[in-house]
């Protein structure tokens, strides 16, 4: 029996560069799932439509499937594909949606935020094209929330989704399937599987840390079960719903255990880890760090060794923030480059217009055009198959890489849980000194630029504004800084820094050694004690 609930609208339900997300009691509270869903529901229409639907086993995840299943057929959907156990790497469910020409999907998760019942949740629609909702989608879904007086859910027991095979609910199709297996047969097809059963018969060895999180399962079967590493080469494989208590966010601060024992001895040859959802990865050599700029980089330059880009690359982008390592890459390949906002959504364009086919975040997201998510499996895999071919170390990899392209130092400062006045009051005035800053000397360094960020689609012309504030160096040093919207309380600040080495010399410096006079004009040029505080950063990337 469908019901018609009377509601009305829930402030700050406005999805930021990547859904909604919230404090798990937050979405618990009465009316606030089922108010955005229906807002979902309402903008894209439901009626004889299929979706696809999965999460990342955090808290609340089981029962938020139910709501939104009932929801979708009470609001006239056709079919609902979803993992089984509610569960599906955010990759995984854009490749679903592109297998089977969905209409869209709905994937709840707050990516690499902590999970648990006091942590954080979230919900996000991607579209047909496997991809995020863009902004003109999620500004409609955000005021619809404004406007909303009922919701529709059909009245029903739970679904039984812990079984695969076809269910009904209603008059609507209920799909169960298993979440590794057709994401498995996609990376079978991008990848020289025998050349990696082979590297790993050979004595390979490597990590792979799930962080409790959505990758442990695939990670298991492809790595442990498809290719043959050993048994135990996945850690933390099994999700669980606050993530065992840890940070699910793959960089050297929270993947310290990894970082531990691939820095000590006896570490193997190989390190990698991923995030709550799927989409982000670390990768670590035996004794030496890889940054995502220079991972994307690293792909770029040999992403030809794998199969499925064995014809080369019709362009790489990167977002604005990430270094500018790849674009050196390109200029030598003399393909497309492209500097994007942060969020991946504004890639999506791109590679459904074949002017991308790798992407890149300097937060630990890298891709390519076979979904329209990053994909934190599919960039250990690809690193993977560049370690088979080459047969190198990681560190011979990255020192050659430095010697034919030079160094992009880089690392980002995030500054957490400021009072977003305070931040906001920061931002403010560092934005209304820009026109001021060209010619300034600090700290050894010219200012040749300084702008806030904006960004034209070349595909559809569309528009994007204060993006990012932008510090640019005569020697190619940069500085950016932009308020985060992954958070879920107060405002985090991140602060990009980069210091360019052509080489032969200087290209093994320690990161934070070789950019210290850019840390330093950063501070200096943004106040940022003065307002917020703060004098070192909580996180160092």
């Amino acid at each position: 029996m469908i019901t018609t609930v009377s509601t009305q609208p829930i402030a700050g339900q406005k999805p930021g560069t990547s859904g909604l997300r919230k404090k798990t009691p937050v979405f618990m509270g009465p009316h606030y799932l089922e108010n955005f869903v229906q807002a979902i529901f309402d903008v894209v229409g439901a009626k004889g439509k299929t979706f696809v639907l999965g999460g990342d086993g955090r808290y609340f995840n089981d029962r938020a499937a139910q709501v939104i299943l009932r929801m979708a057929a009470a609001n006239g959907a056709a079919r609902v594909i979803i993992g089984q156990g509610a569960i599906l790497s955010t990759p995984a469910a854009s490749h679903l949606i592109r297998l089977n020409n969905t209409d869209g999907g709905i994937i709840m998760s707050a990516s690499h935020n902590p999970g648990g019942p006091t942590e954080d949740f979230g919900v996000k629609f991607n579209m047909p094209n496997g991809g995020p909702a863009p902004e003109s989608v999620t500004e409609a879904m955000f005021k619809r929330t404004t406007e909303i007086t009922e919701y529709k859910i059909v009245e029903s027991q739970d679904v039984d989704i812990h079984t695969v095979g076809r269910k009904a609910l209603g008059e609507m199709v209920v799909d169960v399937v298993d979440p590794v297996a057709d994401y498995a047969t996609l990376m079978e097809s991008l990848f020289d599987f025998p050349a990696l059963r082979a590297m790993f018969a050979g004595g390979f060895r490597m990590r792979m840390d799930s962080m409790c999180a959505v990758t442990g399962p695939y990670a298991t079967e492809i790595l442990e079960n498809r290719l043959g590493a050993a048994k135990g080469t996945v850690t933390h494989g099994t999700p669980l719903p606050d993530f065992g208590g840890m940070h699910p966010d793959p960089n050297p601060t929270w993947a310290h255990e990894l970082m531990a024992e691939m820095m000590g001895e006896n570490a193997p040859d190989f390190g990698a880890a991923s995030d709550g959802d799927g989409d982000r990865n670390m990768v670590v050599g035996r004794g030496i760090y890889v940054s995502p700029s220079d991972s994307l980089a690293v792909l770029a330059a040999n992403a030809h060794l794998a199969p499925g880009y064995a014809k080369g690359l019709a362009g790489v982008a990167r977002s604005m923030p990430t270094s500018a390592a790849a674009d050196r890459v390109a200029d030598r390949l003399g393909i497309g480059k492209y500097e994007t906002p942060t969020g991946w959504k504004f890639f999506g364009n791109l590679l459904d217009a074949s002017k991308a086919t790798l992407c890149g975040e300097e937060s630990f997201g890298t891709g390519s055009d076979h979904v329209r998510e990053k994909d934190g499996l599919w960039a250990i895999l690809l690193w993977l198959n560049i370690l088979a071919v080459r047969k190198q170390s990681v560190r011979e990899i990255l020192e050659e890489h430095w010697r034919i392209y030079g160094r992009n130092y880089y690392s980002r400062h995030d500054f957490e849980a400021i009072a977003t006045d305070r931040a906001d009051a920061m931002v403010a005035a560092l934005r209304a000194t820009l026109p001021d800053l060209p010619g300034t000397e600090i700290e050894g360094l010219t200012v040749q630029a300084a702008d806030d960020f904006a960004y034209t689609d070349p595909v559809d012309g569309s528009t994007s504004a204060r993006q990012g504030i932008r510090i640019m160096f005569t020697d190619g040093s940069r500085i950016v800084m932009r308020l985060s919207g992954t958070g879920t309380e107060g405002a985090t600040l991140r602060v990009y820094l980069e210091r360019y080495a052509a080489g032969p010399d200087g290209l093994d410096h320690d990161p934070q050694e070789a950019l210290a006079p850019v840390i330093r004009a950063a501070h200096a040029l943004s106040r940022l004690t003065e307002f917020t505080g703060r004098t070192t950063p909580d996180v160092v990337t």
